[in-house]
């Protein structure tokens, strides 16, 4: 198949390929030497041309008629001149001497300096002064002058001969070659203008390409931030260019960062650098089947980056700004992941240090107590211990041993359920009995602080299918921490109900309470709640967390109610069948707390 060739591109590309090598590395510098080029050959080889004509019209040439044909032929010399050196100021003097010598040789034939012909020696200067370099019009001015003179002289002298020469025939010649420059002038206008004509349609073709595939959307805005023109806008907006054009862009900033999107179209108006800016933008939610229906769909909103730039030109209310914007979501959730872990990470080291600084303190203070005593009764140089003492001294080192073997059993159920290893067997059992036998073993913790421990539990409570050593340390964890804080005097409730397929277990009591502040912490590892007042109370901050990771275990849920001096209420909501549940590993569940409006506890469950 014959590929069709395009005319200008071919002389263009001809006449390029005779350009010297130095003055293609400057583009301004190629444009001269290319139009000489061109106007030069083709007002020479027009030219040459009209000759055969001329001599069947004519018959013998005379002597200067001889002269003015060789003379025609120096445009096509400077083109060859300025082809092989590059120096455009020595083509265009000799193109001038040409044309020059070619108007001195006319007029002194045809009348001297009464010819018409010696207004000719003008025309090269003018071409010069409009598109050739200073020295080149210095050099073809003083030529000009000189052939003026030449034409003087020999009027003067008597040698310019008006009669040798017809005037019809000399200024037909001189016309044809004008004709044949001007002719090539035109020529070259019309390449360059249909060569830029086709350079612009293959750069928008081109830029269509880009546009196509590119996910980032390019608009231009005038002074008041409207959308003239946009290219994209399909992938990452949903809708086609053209809804983007007016306020259609604007109306879909979000309404916070509509300030800063007018600012930074302004800004970049009137300055020499990009402006860039992060925006909310509301894009349809189905971007292909939005964009050919050319409507919105399902609305969402991501964060966008637009970096706006100054158009150069820019004419009174026209384009004044060219903006790209993109998608930049998954960098700024990166970015806030990035936070995210920071702050956990500044978090853990916080928890760390607390850690250190309350299991020294829990150990130590066993320990000192299990040494000291130990020391004391093991002691040869003190008299005997009496009976009595011995036996207190006995029950401190026994109390310690225990108190020092829950701290480190709590910690290593922490620390397994947090693993995600803490090991589950589920299996049924009667709730009654169960939290019965949970009271009596807290009865006696109750009875020496004063407190009422009281039971409310329902009749018809079915089986429960769960870790049967997990809940009994969830309820004795709950109650433990119920009359370490209920005074002399108060009132703690174990209440225990079925609702729907779960089981509810509620501990509420009449104690000190918990702040509003202090609610949304709790459950975290070694916090204890600053409403105790003055930390009278020992405990490591475990036991909550213990109870929120046993129940996450379970798929239950945890709500705690409280208010200072207002008593605490928690309710433990675990499925009546768990064993799907035990099955899955799960996260420490979230706790729902509240602040308790009245002294009557209102128990709430959370999912």
């Amino acid at each position: 198949m014959l590929r069709r060739v395009d005319p200008v591109s071919l002389i263009v590309g001809r006449v390029a390929g005779l350009v010297h090598e130095d003055a293609r590395r400057d583009p301004d510098e190629r444009v001269r030497h290319e139009r000489f080029l061109l106007t030069r050959l083709a007002a020479g080889v027009a030219a040459m041309a009209c000759l055969p004509p001329y001599l069947v019209w004519r018959g013998v040439p005379t002597a200067p008629e001889y002269a003015a044909m060789l003379l025609l032929g120096g445009p096509i010399l400077a083109a060859v001149l300025l082809s092989r050196t590059g120096m455009l100021t020595a083509a265009y003097a000799a193109s001038a001497a040409a044309f020059a010598a070619l108007a001195v040789c006319i007029a002194a034939a045809s009348g001297g300096l009464a010819s018409p012909a010696v207004v000719w020696l003008v025309a090269p200067a003018l071409e010069v002064l409009l598109f050739a370099p200073r020295r080149a019009a210095v050099a073809v001015s003083v030529i000009a002058a000189g052939g003026l003179v030449l034409v003087a002289g020999a009027d003067v002298s008597g040698l310019a001969d008006a009669g040798s020469w017809p005037l019809a025939g000399a200024m037909l010649i001189l016309l044809a070659a004008t004709a044949a420059y001007a002719g090539a002038q035109a020529l070259f206008h019309a390449l360059v203008e249909t060569a830029g004509r086709s350079a612009i349609a293959v750069r928008h073709a081109r830029d269509r390409s880009l546009t196509a595939v590119m996910e980032d959307v390019v608009t231009w805005h005038d002074r008041n931030g409207h959308v003239v023109d946009a290219d994209g806008g399909a992938r990452l907006f949903g809708v086609p260019p053209a809804a983007l054009r007016g306020r259609g862009l604007f109306s879909r900033v979000h309404v916070s960062d509509r300030p800063a999107f007018l600012k930074a179209i302004s800004d970049a108006a009137t300055s020499d650098r990009p402006i860039t800016v992060q925006l909310r933008v509301h894009v349809a939610e189905h971007a292909a089947g939005a964009a050919a229906h050319g409507s919105g769909g399902d609305a969402r909103v991501i964060w966008g980056e637009m970096r706006v730039g100054r158009v150069e030109g820019a004419s009174e209310g026209g384009v004044c700004a060219v903006a790209v914007t993109r998608d930049i979501s998954a960098q700024t959730r990166h970015r806030e992941d990035l936070e995210t872990a920071r702050a956990d990470a500044e978090r853990a080291g916080a928890a760390n240090g607390q850690f250190l600084a309350m299991v020294s303190h829990e150990l130590r203070t066993p320990l000192n107590a299990i040494i000291g005593f130990s020391e004391v009764l093991a002691s040869e140089s003190n008299p005997a211990v009496e009976p009595e003492r011995r036996k207190e001294y006995l029950h401190i080192i026994r109390d310690s041993g225990e108190h020092l073997l829950q701290v480190v059993n709590t910690l290593l159920d922490v620390s397994k359920i947090e693993a995600g290893k803490f090991d589950v067997l589920p299996e049924p059992f009667d709730i009654g009995p169960f939290a019965h036998g949970c009271c009596d073993l807290m009865g006696l913790k109750a009875e020496r602080a004063g407190i009422h421990l009281a039971r409310e539990i329902a009749t018809d409570l079915p089986e429960l299918i769960a870790d049967r050593r997990a809940c009994k340390q969830m309820v004795i964890n709950l109650l433990s921490n119920a009359i370490k804080f209920t005074p002399a005097g108060g009132r703690v409730t174990l209440a225990v109900r079925r609702e729907r397929d779960h089981i509810v277990f509620g501990v509420s009591d009449t104690g000190i309470g918990i702040s509003e502040e202090d609610m949304p912490r709790l459950g975290d590892p070694f916090f204890q709640a600053r409403s105790a007042y003055d930390r009278r109370h020992e405990g490591t901050g475990l036991g909550l967390s213990v109870v929120r990771g046993l129940v996450g275990l379970h798929q239950g849920s945890l709500t705690i109610e409280s208010a200072p001096d207002q008593g605490t209420a928690v309710t433990v909501s675990l499925p009546i069948d768990g064993r799907t549940a035990l099955s899955r590993k799960a996260a420490p569940v979230r706790i729902h707390a509240l602040p308790r409006p009245s002294a009557q506890a209102r128990t709430l469950k959370v999912g």
